[in-house]
């Protein structure tokens, strides 16, 4: 069952607010709109990338219905805290999950692990025992978007497969623009980046990886 038909078959409806993430794409925020609801963002925890739950808690208000809370990137650390602060306010909460990412959990656990040990002037995921490593998303350190830009065209130049995992905080697209201080998304948008760590990676793809990364690094001014 998708995430409108829970939605309306949980009755929710005009005039029902659904707490959701901005940083992502806008799939949750649609859903809640097509079952009737008005979409409500809240923070994200800067080491897991999913829901705060203080943010949570803070959004909440008379109209609050429900919470829609995603696996961000394979991690799902926090989230538990997320549905003890809805249902102990008695309201609907889903998770969604990523989107599965190519070769086994094992596989992308070790070639995660190989890279964090092994990376320098980036930000590693924060390790956790649940961690699928769905993405392997790293920050990159400096005063905004048009360094982790400039550092993703770099480390392309060079072989590595990278992408931005989210451009723009749904709360900044047009259709769902809100005047709300969200700002853990908006740094996390503006830092992250998204190295390739699926199944078919070879140790020499890696070493290219940290390679890549690594000679570009210290070339970055971090912000204070």
């Amino acid at each position: 069952m998708g995430t409108v038909a829970m939605l309306k078959a949980a009755g929710i409806g005009l005039g029902d607010e659904v707490i959701v993430p901005a940083y992502g794409n806008a799939e949750i925020a649609e859903a809640v709109v097509s079952a009737g609801g008005l979409p409500v963002f809240a923070d994200i925890d800067p080491g897991t990338y999913c829901l705060d739950a203080s943010s949570v808690t803070a959004a909440i208000g008379p109209c609050t219905a429900a919470i829609v809370a995603v696996r961000r990137f394979g991690e799902s650390e926090g989230l538990q805290r997320v549905h003890e602060v809805g249902t102990g306010k008695g309201l609907l909460v889903l998770l969604e999950a990523d989107t599965v990412g190519p070769g086994s959990v094992a596989r992308r656990r070790a070639h995660a692990a190989y890279l964090s040990a092994r990376l320098r002037g980036v930000d590693a995921p924060v390790h956790s025992a649940g961690h699928t490593y769905q993405q392997y998303v790293v920050r990159v350190p400096g005063n905004g978007r048009p360094d982790r830009d400039a550092f993703a065209r770099a480390v392309r130049a060079k072989g590595v497969r990278c992408s931005v995992p989210v451009k723009t905080p749904v709360h900044r697209l047009p259709e769902y623009r809100r005047d709300v201080a969200l700002p853990e998304t908006e740094r996390a948008a503006d830092e992250t980046l998204a190295l390739q760590i699926g199944g078919e990676l070879s140790r020499r793809e890696l070493q290219r990886i940290v390679a890549s990364c690594n000679a570009l690094g210290g070339l970055l001014v971090p912000a204070f």
